[in-house]
């Protein structure tokens, strides 16, 4: 691995003024990708800036007809919140097989989109979902947002908020 500045953002804001004072910056989310990139050489970025401390960037939100998943939330959350294995059950079960339990507890939704992986699981299930993708800057199709492969929309220094899935009422047998 090469030298890096290690930085841990304390807010979006926080990070992205980091990423805009820096050389060749990368965020890092779970570390899934960029860890061993780096250490294989591949990666060789100025500052590494870690996300993992600002405050309310995980966890699952259910809006109006839908849920909002934070960027920072692991797959293992992902399979195991109540509101998604009931509303959206699909998503829960790419979460629930992605990698090994070690990459489960410790990957995140919004890496693994920003990276769009082409072994990913998440990129297929959000466009095949018509997920929304949201930015600290802007509102994406999921359609709109993987571009090819590990390549997507996303602007310099743009970080991701969460995704948002809709789902249909809920069938007469779950109102229970």
């Amino acid at each position: 691995m090469y030298n890096f500045n290690y930085h841990r953002a304390a807010s979006f804001e926080d990070a992205q003024s980091i990423f805009n004072k820096s050389v060749d910056p990368v965020y890092l989310a779970g570390g899934m990708t960029l860890l061993p990139t780096m250490k294989q050489r591949l990666a060789n970025p100025s500052d590494v800036i870690d996300l993992g401390n600002i405050a309310n960037v995980s966890g699952v939100d259910q809006t109006n007809g839908g849920i909002f998943v934070k960027a920072m939330t692991t797959h293992a959350a992902v399979a195991a919140n109540s509101e998604v294995v009931k509303r959206i059950p699909g998503l829960a079960s790419v979460a629930g097989l992605i990698g090994d339990p070690h990459v489960r507890n410790r990957g995140t939704l919004g890496g693994s989109i920003a990276n769009n992986d082409p072994a990913a699981d998440y990129p297929a299930a959000l466009v095949g979902l018509g997920a929304t993708i949201k930015t600290t800057s802007r509102e994406i199709a999921a359609d709109n947002f993987f571009t090819g492969m590990f390549e997507t929309v996303l602007e310099s220094g743009e970080l991701i908020v969460g995704v948002c899935l809709l789902y249909t009422s809920p069938s007469p047998r779950d109102r229970g």
